[in-house]
C-alpha cells in the first residue's frame, strides 16, 4: 500500500473521521459477546479459519497470516492457536504447497463456536439496527458496498 497524498486536505478530514468511527465501532463490536467464552482475538482468529477453509482445499492459515491479520506477534498468535487447539476449535495442519510450515484449520466444533458467536452478535445488532429510521438504515445499506470498496483496497 503506498500512501498518496491528497491534495485535498477535506480527504485527511474524511479519512481521520472514517478511521476513527471505525476503529470505535470495532471497540464496541468486540463487546457484542463479552459473555461468550472466547475471547474477540479467539473468535477473530477462528472467523479467519472458517474463512480459509480446510488446508486440504489449499485453504487454512499460517501462523504468521494469522499475526499479521490481528495486529500481533506471532508468540501472540501462536498462544491463541495453542488455546483454540486445546479447546477443539482449530488444528494444524502440514501445509500442502510446502512440508516445512504448517497451516491452521478449524475444526467443526471451532465452525459452531463461530456461528453461535455470529448468531449472538447479529441478534444484538439487529436490535441496534432496530432503533435507526428507515434512511438511516436505508445510509447504511448504501454505505456498505463503498466499505467493501475500502477493505479491498487495504487487504491488496
Amino acid at each position: 500500500m503506498n500512501a498518496i497524498e491528497p491534495a485535498d486536505p477535506r480527504l485527511l478530514v474524511l479519512a481521520q473521521d472514517f478511521r476513527e468511527a471505525l476503529r470505535h465501532s470495532i471497540y464496541l463490536v468486540r463487546r457484542l459477546d463479552a459473555d461468550g467464552e472466547l475471547s474477540a482475538a479467539q473468535l477473530s482468529t477462528l472467523k479467519m479459519l472458517m474463512d480459509a477453509g480446510p488446508a486440504s482445499d489449499g485453504g487454512g492459515v499460517r501462523v504468521g497470516e494469522i499475526a499479521r491479520n490481528l495486529g500481533v506477534k506471532v508468540p501472540s498468535a501462536t498462544e491463541q492457536i495453542i488455546k483454540l487447539e486445546r479447546a477443539g476449535l482449530a488444528r494444524r495442519e502440514p501445509d500442502p504447497s510446502d512440508s516445512r510450515a504448517v497451516r491452521v484449520t478449524l475444526t467443526g466444533a471451532g465452525r459452531t463456536a463461530v456461528e453461535s458467536a455470529n448468531e449472538r452478535r447479529n441478534a444484538v445488532m439487529a436490535g441496534i439496527l432496530s432503533s435507526l429510521s428507515d434512511e438511516d438504515r436505508a445510509a447504511l445499506a448504501a454505505a456498505l458496498p463503498v466499505i467493501g470498496k475500502i477493505n479491498a483496497t487495504l487487504q491488496a
